[in-house]
């Protein structure tokens, strides 16, 4: 459905006032983005036919009163998420519950990982309003876990650290109860931003890994294998009481030692959570997918990251960082969701 299409007013349940999907002056549509261009690995016309999705992989298609009135509030409130700027697979589910993962910062994002679906290009600037309408959006939605996440924005001399932390304290100031996790980037390795965000307390702190060591100039070409490594140590030296959390993606040509390798540098490193899910290329221009990771394989890496000393691991085809956050955290976290 385009998010510009005129429709009825929905109604949502947390407000009981009609809200309609149309916005009448989105900044989003003036902000000057430009789509990711397509890369080197062959245009999707040009490109053999991928793998047929196996049958494990289905997800539900978006629909329903309550998608439309999740849709419905993130628009009204002029709110970017994830789910959405990144093409999640999840959207269905997540949106038919009333949940969403928010993208703060904007949806333009500074660099250009092949994987990723976000756009890339020149930022808008910062707007210093973004965390009072996502504190306001979590409140309506009736969450009571929020997970914050964000482009990456390297042109900032803190990365967009700040906005991460007012984000944590408006929605700690509009929900009292509520819990927050954030799913960082790396900061260019900034120990100062990660600080500014670990004082804002989030109740657990994400940085994905996204992918084995021998992958990263293909896969994250951005990124550094030791860099990220070092942000989640950084974590429990820095907060040891705020769990450090990350996440990989199969299927773009790992092999089942990377990845054990992967989880045993995860654990060194002081992480105690772990996600591992299915790559999904977004489209034929984006980085090819290699193959299907069967439901045996990762069942395997939850038993072995069990063994390592993980407290919990998701893995799963349709696993991703952020995709029932509030029933991976409560494992951890002392009071009950």
């Amino acid at each position: 459905m385009d998010d510009r299409s005129t429709s009825e007013p929905v109604r949502p349940a947390a407000t009981g006032v009609p809200i309609s999907l149309t916005l009448p002056s989105d900044r989003r549509l003036h902000a000057g983005e430009k789509r990711k261009p397509l890369r080197s690995y062959q245009r999707l016309s040009e490109a053999p036919a991928p793998p047929r999705r196996p049958d494990w992989l289905k997800a539900r298609i978006p629909s329903g009163r309550a998608y439309l009135e999740t849709k419905a509030i993130l628009r009204t409130l002029d709110l970017h998420t994830v789910c959405e700027s990144a093409n999640c697979p999840n959207i269905g589910d997540c949106f038919s519950r009333h949940t969403a993962t928010f993208l703060i910062l904007g949806n333009v994002c500074t660099r250009s990982c092949p994987f990723c679906d976000i756009r890339s290009g020149k930022p808008l600037p910062v707007d210093p309003e973004e965390p009072m309408r996502v504190a306001q959006a979590a409140r309506k939605l009736g969450l009571r876990y929020v997970v914050v996440t964000s482009v990456n924005r390297d042109e900032l001399p803190d990365g967009g650290a700040f906005q991460f932390a007012d984000v944590i304290r408006a929605i700690r100031s509009e929900i009292p109860t509520a819990r927050v996790e954030v799913l960082i980037p790396d900061f260019l390795g900034n120990r100062e931003a990660l600080e500014c965000v670990l004082t804002a307390r989030p109740d657990v702190l994400n940085h994905n890994m996204e992918t084995v060591k021998r992958l990263y100039p293909r896969v994250r070409p951005a990124g550094r294998y030791p860099r990220s490594l070092t942000l989640l140590r950084r974590v429990t030296e820095l907060a040891p009481g705020i769990p450090a959390k990350s996440g990989i993606m199969l299927g773009v040509g790992e092999t089942v030692e990377e990845v054990e390798e992967l989880l045993r540098d995860l654990r060194e490193h002081g992480c105690s959570m772990v996600t591992l899910g299915q790559y999904l290329p977004p489209s034929g221009s984006h980085l090819p997918l290699e193959r299907y990771a069967p439901p045996e394989e990762f069942a395997h890496y939850r038993e072995y990251g069990l063994g390592l000393g993980f407290r919990q691991v998701a893995s799963g085809p349709l696993v991703r960082s952020s995709y029932h956050a509030d029933e991976q955290a409560g494992e951890l976290l002392h009071s009950p969701l």
